[in-house]
């Protein structure tokens, strides 16, 4: 059934800054549905959100998994019969193996994952009257920044991770070159080093710091940007 409500999918969202990024755009009346492996945790959260006065849903998605993707546009089209934002959002780190193993597991969530779920779902965001794609993306995707910079990151250059996010930059590139002229805007975030189970407690920025950037570009106005990366309201060097 068709809504007139604006309509959200946030991958990888049962918690941390998907988990938040959901909470900012619910709050905004946006319409969320949370993507989520474990089904069971994505109804939990989804539900958290609803105490809170949130119009949240969960759908299964591990974005590695080809059912669960192709699922998508049915699941969208059959609920909402619309969908006008999409945050991918959902990713991994291997920071400790730097192996072959690891550089596909990484490429897969990272940056298949992203693609698969982004052109199963292009042909709705095209019918949106606005249109959004926000991949999140890293500063340790940047390789001006970290060229320019080495000493800056230390040991969080990974060869996997960083070879990830800067392709997905590539991607948020290229695709929003492709859909110039439409209605639809992609563009990369960078969260920032964020306390949650991935940045650790070391990390400077608080989880709602962590998801404004994705907000703020999920929501854009007509003459917002399309095809950049951004933190925060700035515009960060591929």
């Amino acid at each position: 059934m068709a809504t007139q409500k604006t309509v959200a999918l946030i991958t990888g969202a049962n918690k941390g800054i998907g988990f938040e990024i959901a909470r900012q755009l619910g709050a905004k009346g946006i319409t969320v549905v949370l993507g989520a492996r474990d089904e069971a945790k994505g109804v939990k959260a989804a539900e958290a959100l609803r105490a809170e006065g949130v119009d949240a849903h969960a759908v299964k998605l591990d974005v590695s998994n080809d059912a669960d993707v192709a699922a998508l546009p049915g699941w969208f089209t059959e609920r909402f019969g619309r969908l006008d934002v999409l945050v991918n959002n959902a990713g991994i780190a291997e920071w400790a193996s730097d192996d072959v193993g690891a550089f596909r597991k990484t490429l897969e969530a990272n940056l298949f994952g992203v693609v698969a779920v982004t052109y199963a779902l292009l042909p709705l965001l095209r019918e949106s009257p606005a249109g959004r794609v926000v991949n999140h993306s890293s500063v340790l995707g940047s390789l001006t920044s970290i060229t320019s910079a080495p000493g800056q990151f230390g040991d969080f250059v990974n060869p996997a991770y960083t070879t990830s996010k800067a392709a997905l930059n590539g991607f948020t590139v290229a695709l929003a070159h492709k859909l110039r002229g439409t209605r639809v805007k992609v563009n990369a975030a960078h969260p920032g080093w964020v306390k949650t189970d991935l940045g650790g407690d070391a990390a400077p920025l608080t989880v709602d710091v962590g998801a404004q950037t994705a907000v703020a570009l999920a929501t854009l106005g007509e003459d917002g940007p399309s095809g950049g990366f951004f933190h925060l309201g700035k515009p960060l060097p591929w």
